[in-house]
């Protein structure tokens, strides 16, 4: 008899509760679904992946002659990562994350993507913040290579750009946050980032103010628990090809 319930993790990590459950909907005949909890508040889910399968092949979109290296903010369920790694153009995939244990999810096979991505020789996991990996006082996203340059960088950490899983991030959204991704990547690089959140002009205009093109896409889905559309916006940005300024 199939389990209609199943608890496979739960941790106290330093953001709070952790866990990860897998159910059955039976509303919608039984389908399998995985579930990452924070404390009271859902994560994700694994019935809505669309914003972030969107959120690689927009922000990758540009890049499709490659060699190209991709770092992913936020390995969740492992959506986007596994969607970058559809890209036979990508050579490297760092994937960082700031929560052991949802690596240890993937590694040891408890979520579905875990399996593929940990085989995958392009990719790699990496324990650390994003957020202090990319500011001007890090050392970039590589452990192994210090400052190296990426291709294009896919963000989907917090629920928006305004809402936060902690304040700390908040400075990231902000010119000065942003020009210091932008020196992360190489000329022509990209930068995506996931919002569940509508378009946020006052975000848009911080990107403009530091990359060559700037974009709002937003993205919609059916949600078969409430038998309704939604929506996630996914801002994507090109850095220029000339040094110095806004098109550096």
């Amino acid at each position: 008899m199939e389990i209609d319930f199943e608890e496979l993790d739960y941790r106290q990590t330093p953001i709070g509760e952790l866990s990860l459950r897998r159910r059955l909907v039976l509303s919608l005949g039984g389908v399998e679904a995985y579930e990452v909890k924070l404390g009271d508040e859902f994560l994700m889910s694994s019935l809505f992946n669309e914003g972030e399968i969107a959120l690689a092949n927009l922000g990758l979109a540009g890049i499709e002659a490659g060699p190209a290296d991709v770092v992913v903010g936020g390995l969740g369920l492992g959506y986007t990562a596994a969607a970058v790694l559809d890209f036979p153009s990508v050579r490297s995939l760092l994937v960082v994350e700031a929560l052991d244990a949802v690596i240890d999810w993937h590694r040891d096979g408890l979520v579905p993507l875990g399996a593929r991505l940990a085989a995958d020789p392009r990719c790699r996991f990496v324990h650390g913040d994003f957020f202090a990996m990319a500011s001007e006082q890090g050392s970039g996203f590589d452990p192994q290579a210090p400052d190296r340059r990426f291709h294009s960088v896919l963000l989907d950490i917090d629920h928006s750009p305004r809402d936060l899983l902690h304040a700390r991030h908040g400075s990231f959204y902000e010119d000065a946050g942003l020009r210091q991704l932008r020196d992360r990547l190489h000329p022509g690089g990209t930068f995506a980032l996931w919002s569940n959140d509508p378009p946020d002009d006052a975000f848009l205009q911080a990107l403009d103010t530091v990359f060559v093109e700037t974009h709002a896409n937003v993205v919609s889905f059916h949600n078969p628990l409430l038998n309704q559309e939604a929506s996630n916006t996914v801002y994507v940005a090109r850095k220029g090809l000339q040094a110095g300024g806004q098109t550096q």
